[in-house]
Formats: C-alpha cells, structure tokens, sequence
C-alpha cells in the first residue's frame, strides 16, 4: 500500500536556487506554503518565528542592499561578485526569509524556539514541493551579518534562520548519497 505523505517525505529534493524560475506561487498557493509553514511544534504557542517575502522587484531592490553592503565589507570582490550579490535574491520568483525570534520564556528555552523556526524552513519545503515547486534552504553570508539583519529590520532577538527560494524547477535535481540508517542510529541499551 503506498502512502502519499510518506511517498513525499521519501523523494523530496531541494533544487537549487540556480536551477528556479518563473512561474512562482501564485497568492492562494502562497497562502497555502505559509500556512503549512507555521503548523510546527511550538512549545508554549509563541510563534518564535515570522516571515519576510521577496517578490517582483523588491528582490532586485534588496540585492542592490546586498551588493552594497559586501561591496564595502570584502576590500578584494570583484565586480563579478558584486553584480551577483546584486541578483543574489533574482535566483527564484519567491524568497521567503523566515525570521527566528526568540521570546523570553522560562518554559520554553531558546534552542526550542529555533528549532521550531527550523522545523518553518523545512515545512516551506515540504509545502512547496508539493505544490509542484522546487524550492532551496540556503544561510549563505547574508543570513549572518549584522548590517543585513539591519537592512531586513530584525530586533535584537531576531535571526535569520533561512531563506527559502521558491519557483518551478527548470531540470530535476539529481538525487544525492543520504546516510546509512547502520551509520546514524543507535538503541540506547542503558
């Protein structure tokens, strides 16, 4: 008997950002991926998370912020870094940054909290995916540094936890070697 869900779980396979293009989801699938994205374990219902979306030309807007700010970071870049920071967010129709945000909460430590904004990035996938859109969980240099987190406006008790690109896939993505089960789980014998 196959089960859809964990037919799904068992190929789903990022595409890289490099491999995305238009069309992107439409604004009742995106509704539907970021639904999907925010029923996650939450310890204490805080919402330890949110979303800011890039679409259209505030990606070319924000990577032009991207271009300037590792322009003046990076004394050696060349222009042909520089111009791909520029396009560094044109890579998919949709980037979807998903915003760590810990609360000061006795009852539900910090690690808990990102790791439910991690448990967001992987449920972007899942949704997307199975919408029929390939889709990349990617840090890079810009989810680390200060002076973006103060482009992107983040509080103090915020991070970026990922950027999520999204868009149709224009080839299928190899599959790639997954871990032994014999290499990655033991039985705790006490």
């Amino acid at each position: 008997m196959t089960n859809p869900i964990l037919d799904h779980l068992l190929s789903r396979r990022s595409v890289s950002a490099a491999m995305l293009a238009e069309p992107g989801p439409t604004a009742e699938q995106l509704t539907q991926i970021l639904t999907a994205a925010a029923r996650v374990p939450d310890h204490k219902k805080l919402a330890p998370w949110r979303f800011i979306l890039f679409q259209g030309e505030a990606r070319a807007s924000f990577g032009q912020t991207l271009a300037r700010i590792f322009e003046a970071k990076q004394a050696d870049a060349t222009d042909a870094r520089i111009a791909f920071e520029g396009e560094r967010f044109m890579r998919a129709p949709l980037v979807v940054a998903v915003i760590s945000q810990v609360v000061e909460n006795a009852a539900a430590p910090a690690w808990e909290q990102e790791l439910s904004a991690g448990a967001v990035c992987m449920n972007l996938l899942h949704a997307a995916t199975a919408l029929g859109f390939g889709a990349q969980w990617i840090t890079e240099w810009c989810a680390f540094d200060p002076e973006v987190a103060g482009a992107l406006g983040l509080a103090g008790n915020e991070r970026v936890a990922g950027f999520v690109y999204i868009g149709t896939a224009t080839e299928k993505p190899d599959e790639r070697d997954r871990p032994r089960l014999e290499d990655i789980v033991t039985a705790y014998r006490g």
